[in-house]
């Protein structure tokens, strides 16, 4: 994989823009009044929300941890706001490492030459036709993402697409889109996703999977403009590069075969493991680490060998996976400030309920919005629905509307919020700054809202 360190080098830091939406979440705690949901099974319950009273001074700013008063509520102290760091490290501790892992077993199998190898022969397959192979690509990708949920499983497919673009002279964002685009594109339309499906429909009296069509119909929408978008990106990089890669027609070796075989294998065994029987993040994490142990053997590589490769491909994505970390620490910031529950509360202000289609719009806009400070679908969904239905009921929005203008504001979201672990953990191993990446996407961003919102506007006229 190559790096490009040094194409961003000029820009903005990631870790500059983390900490300043770090400061601005802590300022909020200041402006924005405390208060609280009642909760029944960690769901809130409609119409309970309350003020809670907060000890506004500004001299908690300089408040150190400890010299509170039992019981009452203060906002966040500078002490507080660098607490938050690595509390929020810890609490991302799982997907950190097990991003660092994926890096250490793609490093086996890069000085293991077969990624190359597999790479030249799925080229010569298709003569070196990218326009060919990435929709087909993206297809695959967004189907597995909008029916079965699949969305961390890619972090293994992330860095082949990456060498891919980089074999035929395109950047790293362009592997990174290949995969990225595809799976926000399925997730935000979850025709038979269950990890947004089982939580949202449920809460507003909706049988799980039901109005799969319409939600169908919005994927095939979105993918097909996710691919135009893609290919563009690839003919405006082609136009502006002068080099030529020649295909080469070389057979795989034994050793290549029998490791893309074992890679191929447990891909397939990995969404098996996930989907049945649920892994997590430490699950997945020892799976990793059998999968590279298995790939160094079949690569015929020392054990010495091997753990430097694992070493050198986790050292090439340490500081970006350590971002994740600090991404949590934003939510970690509200949660102590206490108005997590308050901005919600504040957001269900933007649904009008004289206009169903204007109530649709402005539940996806309060979900935009809200997907920035919880950026977990499920998470999202267990806050946001008990609010939404009876909103949507007294609106006149249909209850499917209601879920699907929240998979809308939810997917649109973290294509682009650089407090989603998932987005960062992408960006990760694909080495790619957040900045570079908010402006190659930020376009197709638009677009996709653009979209959401006709869709949206048509669901509420046919009574979806």
């Amino acid at each position: 994989m190559n790096s490009t360190n040094s194409r961003n080098s000029k820009h903005t830091s990631p870790v500059i823009v983390l900490l300043g939406i770090l400061l601005l979440a802590t300022a909020l705690t200041y402006v924005v009044e405390s208060g609280s949901y009642e909760r029944d099974g960690g769901l809130v319950v409609p119409g309970s929300y309350q003020v809670i009273e907060k000890n506004q001074s500004l001299g908690n700013i300089v408040r150190v941890n400890g010299d509170e008063v039992t019981g009452e509520v203060y906002p966040v102290s500078l002490v507080g706001t660098v607490m938050a760091i690595p509390t929020g490290l810890e609490r991302m501790a799982g997907l950190i490492f097990m991003v660092l892992i994926i890096g250490g077993m793609f490093g086996i199998m890069s000085d293991s030459g077969a990624i190359d190898a597999g790479l030249e022969r799925l080229l010569s397959s298709v003569h070196g036709n990218i326009y060919i192979l990435v929709p087909i690509l993206m297809v695959v990708f967004g189907a597995g993402s909008t029916f079965l949920g699949l969305a961390s499983e890619y972090l293994l497919v992330i860095p082949l697409m990456v060498v891919m673009a980089n074999r035929l002279g395109l950047s790293n964002l362009i592997g990174l889109a290949i995969v990225t685009v595809a799976v926000k594109a399925g997730y935000l339309s979850s025709v038979t996703n269950p990890i947004p499906l089982s939580i949202a429909q449920p809460l507003v009296g909706l049988q799980i999977f039901s109005g799969a069509t319409f939600r169908l119909v919005s994927f095939l929408i979105f993918l097909s403009v996710g691919i135009v978008f893609v290919l563009f990106q690839i003919r405006r990089e082609r136009r502006h590069s002068n080099e030529v890669h020649q295909i080469e027609h070389t057979p795989l070796s034994t050793r290549h075969t029998l490791v893309l075989l074992i890679l191929a294998i447990g891909v397939v065994f990995l969404v098996y493991g996930s989907n049945h029987w649920h892994w997590n993040h430490h699950e997945l994490s020892a799976y990793y680490i059998f999968l590279s142990i298995l790939l160094a053997a079949a690569a015929g590589l020392q054990p010495s060998e091997a753990a430097e490769s694992f070493v050198g491909g986790m050292k090439k994505i340490l500081m970006a996976s350590m971002l994740i970390g600090v991404a949590s620490a934003v939510a970690v910031t509200l949660e102590q400030g206490r108005i997590l529950d308050s901005i919600v509360h504040g957001l269900t202000g933007l649904i009008g309920q004289d206009n169903s289609s204007i109530s649709a719009i402005g539940m996806f806009g309060s979900q935009l919005l809200l997907d920035f400070l919880i950026p977990s679908t499920s998470g999202q969904a267990a806050v946001s629905m008990p609010i939404l239905g009876p909103l949507g009921q007294l609106s006149g929005v249909e209850p499917q509307t209601t879920v699907l203008a929240f998979l809308f504001g939810n997917g649109i979201t973290n294509m682009l919020t650089p407090t989603s672990g998932t987005l960062l953990a992408y960006l990760a191993t694909a080495q790619v700054g957040w900045a570079e990446w908010a402006r190659f996407i930020v376009w197709l961003w638009a677009i996709f809202i653009a979209i959401a919102i006709a869709l949206l506007i048509i669901a509420v006229r046919i009574g979806y």
